[in-house]
């Protein structure tokens, strides 16, 4: 992976206001992989029930799907994500979502998502396109 794509992809989460308002952080991005990690506060981050709300793990597994997606430098674009939820955090505890690409085409991009807690439980998976637009990512 090309050094300044990898810099300015960390440069571009550490700015994005999105993320540190959830306190995402990109730990690890690689040529077609990419987690992202934060801590789940089940005081601000739960749903009615008292259990993590679908918003903020569906949060953390687009923010790896959009790291791991202009790792090559290039903008590319949700074309659909579906995520099957499996558990629920019941206490703090760290989230690592894990992005890893399974195919790759001229245009599109497939990618399998899992996210577990810092215990290794899975909380969620995920299957995501992406759209590859070809254009350079502006941030670079």
């Amino acid at each position: 992976m090309d050094q300044a794509v990898r810099e300015a992809i960390y440069r571009s989460v550490e700015k994005e206001s999105f993320a540190r308002k959830l306190s995402m952080k990109l730990v690890e991005l690689e040529d077609r992989y990419s987690a992202v990690e934060m801590t789940y506060d089940p005081k601000t981050m739960g749903n009615i029930y008292d259990r993590a709300h679908g918003g903020v793990i569906f949060s953390l597994i687009d923010e790896a799907f959009e790291t791991v997606g202009q790792a090559d430098g290039t903008v590319g674009v949700a074309m659909n994500v579906s995520v099957t939820y499996v558990s629920s955090p019941d206490k703090e505890t760290v989230l690592r979502a894990e992005a890893k690409e399974i195919s790759r085409t001229r245009k599109t991009a497939g990618y399998a998502i899992v996210v577990k807690d810092q215990e290794k439980n899975l909380i969620a998976t995920c299957q995501a396109l992406l759209y590859r637009t070809g254009k350079k990512i502006p941030f670079l």
